[in-house]
């Protein structure tokens, strides 16, 4: 028994440990849901919010790590309900890595302003005026590979991850449907402007909604976003913007921050 409680008492301490490096080093965080974009149903929406912190120079040089902070108001295994926090906060370097990657998620609030930007430090916004550094055309292929995913979900070729909305009359999740036609949609602005606009425009934020309230069969849907994604393919191959991510540029900012933090 004492060997359960001294990892209980330990998985405790890394817990507070770890909300402890994410909320002192805080520099962004913003909204990333439904709201942000403009799509979500009053009162029956959860709070996902993500954000970026700064750790102390012993998370990096050191043994001790920090990757992420993880806080949800439902417990693991539970759903998030209308109004429920879901929170992650990624440390620095890899928040940068996983932008570099072509990540939708975490690409996002770097183009998040107004009331959905939370929490921005002047670090914060050196990061999101950094934005075109984490966008190339390699940011697409990412992009298409999340899309992939996305419709073999719906089309039961692979599990989706979800099923909260499931249209009674078509058969399918179509909040996930939804967002899944959402960052087509991005993505093909990423790739022609390099900028996301938020919330999502007009005609597309009203087709968006159409998919969600189950208005739309899933064929339907389906043809739609094999459109989308041919195009975003094309500018994948086509786009005028570099091939790849600066690495160095966001290698750069790191250093300097992390030395600046630390003195």
């Amino acid at each position: 028994m004492s060997g359960v409680g001294n990892t209980v008492h330990s998985q405790e301490r890394d817990l507070s440990r770890a909300r402890q490096v994410a909320l002192d080093g805080l520099v962004l965080r913003t909204t990333v849901g439904s709201v942000v974009h403009g799509l979500s149903n009053p009162g029956t929406d959860d709070r996902d919010e993500l954000g970026v912190t700064v750790e102390p120079p012993e998370y990096l040089l050191g043994f001790q790590r920090f990757e992420h902070f993880v806080y949800r108001t439902q417990p693991e295994g539970h759903p998030s309900g209308p109004g429920d926090l879901d929170l992650t906060v990624y440390g620095l370097r890899k928040f940068c890595a996983l932008a570099l990657k072509g990540s939708p998620t975490t690409l996002l609030p770097l183009f998040v302003s107004g009331e959905h930007q939370l929490v921005c430090t002047e670090v914060g916004s050196r990061l999101c005026a950094l934005a075109p550094a984490f966008v190339a055309r390699s940011t697409g292929r990412a992009f298409l590979g999340y899309l992939d995913g996305q419709r073999r979900g719906l089309t039961g070729e692979r599990h989706a991850t979800r099923t909260r909305e499931l249209s009674r009359l078509h058969g399918y999740d179509t909040k996930y449907a939804m967002h899944a036609l959402r960052i087509a949609y991005q993505g093909i602005e990423l790739l022609s402007c390099g900028r996301i606009t938020l919330p999502v425009p007009e005609p597309e934020r009203s087709q968006l909604r159409q998919v969600r309230a189950g208005e739309v069969p899933l064929e339907d849907v389906l043809v739609v976003l094999d459109g989308v994604t041919a195009q975003l393919e094309e500018l994948a191959m086509d786009s005028s913007l570099p091939a790849r991510t600066d690495v160095d540029a966001v290698d750069a900012f790191l250093v300097q921050t992390y030395r600046e933090a630390w003195a």
